[in-house]
């Protein structure tokens, strides 16, 4: 692993605040901020260019995490093909309620291509809506990262990292990091020259320096895979 001493932050820097959400909260200041702090990341940005993050707003986390469940080691038209047919039978958009989820009958959501433990996570994931685990979009916004993690893992099926990916590309958070992400492992090896990818442990400890934009970092090394492609970079998560 490379040296894990921080870079102490030049006073000069005037810093977008850690609320900000992305992509537009990520402003030159920041940008020179991760440079500064860790130069070899900033070799990387200077290589991919200019930062491309999309985040796709979000009716409700409820039917964000719906979706996550459905499209979970699938293929993304295949998911999308379920997904139709599930939202044909429990209802479109603001539709596709806890309430409605949990009064469709269980044979006519496997009807519609869901293997049985995901009709289960679905149906659980509705269940702790109306309990209040799974929180509105307005009350999620209000929440801390590690909050929403804890609130919404409870959730058969959910794990931390499908939660890290809401809050980056739906909720459009800052400062996530996703260590057991194959992809950032994978592209954090190859940008330091490493033999081997690192534990998420070690990815951890080392990412405290891309605070408050770990997101930022975590967009590039995705990137990185990408470099030796052709037309590269582009593709992949977005």
């Amino acid at each position: 692993m490379p040296a894990a001493t921080a870079r102490a932050l030049p006073a000069t820097d005037s810093l977008p605040s850690a609320d900000s959400l992305l992509p537009e909260g990520f402003t030159p200041a920041a940008r020179r901020v991760l440079v500064k702090a860790d130069p070899t990341l900033g070799a990387l940005m200077k290589q991919v260019g200019p930062f491309r993050m999309k985040v796709n707003s979000i009716q409700s986390p409820f039917l964000a995490l719906a979706e996550s469940i459905v499209y979970q080691q699938l293929t993304g038209k295949a998911a999308a093909t379920i997904f139709g047919r599930v939202c044909e039978r429990v209802g479109k958009g603001r539709s596709f309620t806890p309430e409605a989820v949990l009064a469709h009958p269980v044979e006519s959501l496997r009807e519609a291509g869901l293997s049985g433990a995901k009709t289960a996570a679905l149906r659980d994931l509705a269940a702790k809506a109306l309990e209040g685990e799974v929180p509105t979009l307005a009350r999620a916004k209000r929440m801390s990262d590690a909050e929403l993690v804890e609130h919404l893992t409870k959730v058969r099926g959910i794990g931390q990292w499908t939660v890290e990916m809401l809050l980056m590309f739906r909720l459009g958070r800052p400062d996530v990091l996703p260590v057991d992400d194959y992809g950032i492992r994978k592209g954090f090896m190859r940008t330091f020259g490493l033999e081997e990818m690192p534990r998420p442990k070690e990815l951890l400890a080392y990412g405290e320096r891309w605070r408050p934009w770990r997101s930022v970092a975590s967009w590039y090394l995705w990137r990185s895979l990408e470099l030796d492609k052709p037309g590269a970079p582009g593709g992949g998560r977005a």
